[in-house]
């Protein structure tokens, strides 16, 4: 075992020199790529909850050899999943479920190593894992995702990347320095629509644009206090391990209801807005704020904004409303862009505007629960939650674009598969950590921004806020004793 392992990392470093007749492609960001003829060793961090995506989609694409989970019913939940799927897809009508029933098969019988600290995984597999998946409790990604970097794993990240500004600006230096492939999971990103609406942005179908308006519904549960009690530790959940990072404290279920809690969730700003915000992000070139260069004098910093049903350093606001002003940058003028969660001012005017417009279908575009629009001088572009979606406004005006697939810009081979093929050498996913740091960082200064009264100044090349000192504490956290990124 140990002459194929070393076998395997010896080839897997080859390819990283141009090993002839592999796929090896130009603006590579990976440390080593995998054969295209041998399947990517991906370990899974998190099999509950998000987590059940990658147990049900990942061994149809590569070769699971670890499930990591805090929780020892999740890993059994696992497997008896695999060979409910082993039994269901080997007498399916459909080929492809047909053709992955075997693997599935094998995960169920075989299984394959577990355990419960990512930490221990990571030191006892580290020969034998390639890359890693973690789609653990937003408070948990950063040291998860750090902790795979550093050992030279390809690492893609469930959203939200982090649950601090600190954070992601302190994974985006670790995965440049180890050349690792990334990916977050905003896996909108992959739509052929999204990448066309990405182009008709860019070609100025729509104009000029000044205004970006994104919303989510959900709001937040403003709790008032921590929970109380200290009911007993379920049966095979590991609490200390589950808290990672953060302070300990007694048990109680209400804490692991991670979006209701600063100090473990993100609410809905990185819950969906990773997903509504990242086409207007990407298409209008924001990132570019976060691109230093040393031939021009420092750029105007981003100035964000808040209101809310009330701060609370605890829990969410029932609602918030958020507004970024951004500086000019690339070829796009300054614009505002704005949140609304919950019942926020202004947000029932623009669904209703929406609502209003000539052909508009309730049961493809209803906006109430989540959707982004983009306001440009000659048209607006409307899209659903996951930009995955769109509309040109006014219908009539836009009949004759094509809005399925993109024309100049690459197709997508699948959000996963994109970051796959990256693992292998092949050119960066479109949500790797370069840009979804930005993105991340973007969005956690709003929650940043609801907990202080008057705008922030914010520099993305520095990462701080300079003009509020409270403010610029709260874009970090503290790690208890044995934690770290």
């Amino acid at each position: 075992m140990m002459g194929r392992t070393a076998s395997r990392r010896g080839f897997l470093s080859r390819i990283a020199c141009g090993t002839a007749g592999l796929l090896v492609l130009k603006n590579s960001r990976s440390a080593f790529g995998a054969p295209a003829n041998e399947k990517i060793n991906v370990a899974l961090i998190g099999v509950g909850g998000r987590g059940i995506w990658f147990v049900d989609t990942i061994p149809r694409m590569e070769n699971v050899v670890a499930v990591c989970d805090v929780n020892d019913r999740k890993i059994a939940e696992t497997y008896a999943r695999w060979a409910d799927l082993a039994k269901r897809f080997a007498v399916s009508e459909h080929p492809w479920e047909r053709s992955a029933a075997p693997e599935f098969k094998r995960l169920a019988e075989r299984k394959v190593k577990t355990f419960s600290d990512f930490r221990r995984m990571i030191e006892e597999m580290h020969k034998e894992i390639d890359a890693v998946i973690v789609s653990t409790p937003d408070h948990t990604h950063a040291v998860a995702s750090a902790a795979a970097i550093k050992a030279g794993k390809h690492v893609f990240c469930e959203k939200p990347l982090t649950r601090t500004v600190q954070e992601s600006h302190a994974l985006r230096e670790l995965a440049r320095q180890h050349k690792v492939a990334t990916s977050m999971g905003n896996q909108g990103t992959a739509s052929g629509q999204f990448r066309r609406a990405l182009e008709l942005i860019r070609d100025g179908t729509i104009g000029e644009i000044k205004e970006v308006h994104v919303w989510n519904s959900g709001g937040g549960v403003d709790k008032k206090e921590p929970p109380q009690g200290s009911p007993p530790v379920p049966e095979g959940l590991n609490w200390d391990l589950w808290l990672g990072p953060a302070a300990f404290r007694p048990y109680h279920p209400e804490w692991m209801l991670r979006h209701n809690w600063r100090e473990f969730g993100t609410c809905q700003l990185g819950n969906w807005a990773s997903h509504t915000a990242n086409l207007a992000f990407m298409a209008l070139k924001i990132y570019e704020l976060w691109q230093s260069d040393p031939a021009k004098s420092a750029k105007p910093p981003l100035r964000i904004e808040a209101k809310s049903s009330g701060i609370n350093r605890l829990s969410f606001p029932r609602w918030e409303l958020v507004r970024w002003h951004i500086p000019a940058r690339a070829e796009f003028p300054p614009i505002t862009f704005t949140w609304y969660n919950g019942a926020a001012p202004g947000i029932e005017e623009i669904k209703t505007s929406l609502e209003n417009e000539p052909g508009y279908d309730k049961e493809k575009w209803n906006p109430d629960f989540a959707g982004a629009l983009l306001v440009g001088s000659k048209g607006k572009i409307h899209t659903t939650g996951h930009n995955a979606t769109f509309r040109l406004l006014p219908e009539d005006k836009f009949q004759d674009v094509e809005r399925n697939d993109p024309k100049t810009v690459d197709r997508s081979h699948g959000h996963e598969m994109d970051w796959f093929l990256a693992c292998r050498g092949g050119n960066p996913a479109w949500a790797n950590f370069d840009y979804a740091v930005p993105l991340n960082e973007f969005l956690m200064l709003g929650n940043v921004a609801t907990q202080f009264e008057g705008t922030l100044e914010y520099d993305p090349i520095a990462g701080k806020i300079g003009n509020n000192k409270e403010a610029d504490e709260a874009l970090r956290r503290e790690y208890r004793a044995g934690w770290s990124l």
